[in-house]
Formats: C-alpha cells, sequence, structure tokens
C-alpha cells in the first residue's frame, strides 16, 4: 500500500492517478479517501495528478490515540505533501477535510499551495460559545460521542439518511448509503470519537482570515449536518479572496447531481 510516515511515526495511507497539477483532497468524517474515488478518475482524466489519504485513525491509516485534532490533521497534510514533494497544489477539503485544509493552507504550506476549495465545510466554527452565540449547541456534539460509543455501527446507518439528505426526500441508493457505512466502520474508534471535538470546537476565524491565496467555498442550502448560515456565510465575510457557490437544496454529502455541477464549476474556478 503507498504510504507517508509522519513526523510522529503514524503511517498515512493514500491514493492517486493521474499526472500535472496535484490536486489533494481531504476527507469528511467518520470517512475515508474512499469518499472522493470518483473525484479522483475526474480530475485525474481533466490533466491533474489526483491524491486522496485517510486521515489518521480513519480508513487504511495507522490508529491512533494520540494527534486526533485538527493541527495535527494539518501538519500531516504537510507531511505527504512534502513527503511527495508537490507543489503548486490546489487543496481540497469536505466537512471536517475542509477545515484541515484551511488550517494546513494558512499556516503550513510554506509557499506550495495555488488555491483552496471548501465543500460542505466546518469553518470558521461550529460549536454554539459566547463568540458565535448561533452556533450548535455542545449537546448536540455530546449526543453524537454518546452514539459513537454507545453503537456506531447503527449510527452510521441512521447518520447517512441526513448525510446524503436521503430524509428530506433525494434520491440516494442503498448502496451510497452502505458504503457510507462501510467507511465509518473502517475508522478506529477512538479517533472517531475524538474528532468530534476536533470538527466542533476548533476555530478557524483566524486561519480564514490569513489565507493568501484563493478560495473557493461551496455548501448545500439544505446541509443537515453543518448549517450553511453557520459556514459558508460567515466563511466568506473573512477571506480576502473568496467565492461563494451555493447549492439550492443540496445536502452535506457530495453525492449525486449536485456533486457533478461541483465538478463543472470547481474545474471552471481552477481554470479561471
Amino acid at each position: 500500500m503507498p504510504t507517508i510516515t509522519t513526523p510522529d511515526g503514524v503511517e498515512l495511507y493514500y491514493t492517486e492517478h493521474g499526472t500535472g497539477q496535484p490536486v489533494v483532497f481531504s476527507h469528511g468524517w467518520p470517512l475515508n479517501g474512499d469518499a472522493w474515488a470518483l473525484e479522483l478518475k475526474v480530475f485525474a482524466d481533466a490533466g491533474f495528478r489526483a491524491i486522496a489519504h485517510d486521515r489518521r485513525g480513519h480508513g487504511r491509516s495507522s490508529s491512533t490515540t494520540t494527534g486526533n485534532d485538527i493541527d495535527t490533521y494539518a501538519r500531516d497534510v504537510a507531511a505527504l505533501i512534502e513527503a511527495l514533494d508537490l507543489r503548486d497544489v490546489i487543496v481540497v477539503g469536505h466537512s471536517t477535510g475542509g477545515g484541515e485544509v484551511v488550517r494546513y493552507a494558512a499556516q503550513y504550506a510554506a509557499g506550495r499551495v495555488a488555491k483552496v476549495a471548501t465543500i460542505g465545510a466546518v469553518p470558521p466554527v461550529m460549536v454554539a460559545k459566547e463568540s458565535n452565540p448561533d452556533g450548535v449547541p455542545i449537546e448536540v456534539f455530546d449526543g453524537i460521542r454518546d452514539n459513537v460509543l454507545s453503537d456506531r455501527s447503527q449510527f452510521w446507518k441512521d447518520l447517512s439518511e441526513s448525510f446524503f439528505g436521503a430524509n428530506h426526500g433525494r434520491p440516494v441508493s442503498q448502496g451510497a448509503k452502505d458504503d457510507f457505512w462501510r467507511m465509518g466502520m473502517q475508522a478506529d474508534l477512538v479517533s472517531a470519537y475524538d474528532c468530534v471535538k476536533a470538527f466542533s470546537e476548533t476555530d478557524f476565524t483566524e486561519d480564514l482570515k490569513a489565507l493568501d491565496v484563493p478560495i473557493f467555498i461551496a455548501h448545500g442550502d439544505d446541509d443537515q449536518i453543518v448549517p450553511l448560515a453557520n459556514a459558508a456565510e460567515k466563511a466568506i465575510k473573512l477571506v480576502k479572496q473568496g467565492t461563494l457557490k451555493i447549492y439550492e437544496g443540496a445536502p452535506h454529502g457530495v453525492h449525486g447531481d449536485w456533486q457533478l455541477q461541483w465538478h463543472k464549476d470547481l474545474l471552471a474556478w481552477i481554470a479561471g
């Protein structure tokens, strides 16, 4: 298996296809690099070197009780990009991965990043607190943690319904929901549990302000996992070179008709 080893000894698995300008994809929770399977082909076919890794504790990467936080995730992206000696990189992140690539590009890129793209991403911050009073109550995330501990297999099945918007009538195959469950079950329990704090409580405000490259921020207006008003609509106001694209009726999961439209929009933005 293709892997790199991080400075703290964690093996990160990655997949790549194609040649050309590198595009590095960071996945959402509790998934792994397989969530980007279609994008790897689409972008490779479009002339890019498309790469997706499994976050530590997810998929085929090492399980670990340490480093399950956004700052370490971002340093892991740096380790991957440096190990492969990638330059002029486009980093793309979904959900938790959106926070991961924003933190990486703002603090650890060292001039290697050309552009950033996020989709359904968690920045600037999800949880409600004094500085973010309209955020998601901490009790919601406590409930997620309880479900991960008590019966994560059933929780992944239940979560797939709102993830893909099936509970709002969007056409989603059983196969897609089963694949979400499969990837969830490949995540180490400790890492999946700790990642809830990472994606919900990390504040990316200063990272967004610090970005010195263009960013394409995509979000569905029927995202039940990361609400649009608490994420993309706030993030676009913090960046210097931002483009916001809102997809009507689109859920959190990158799937179906809006996934195909997003591919076209992202490729056009990269070329612009």
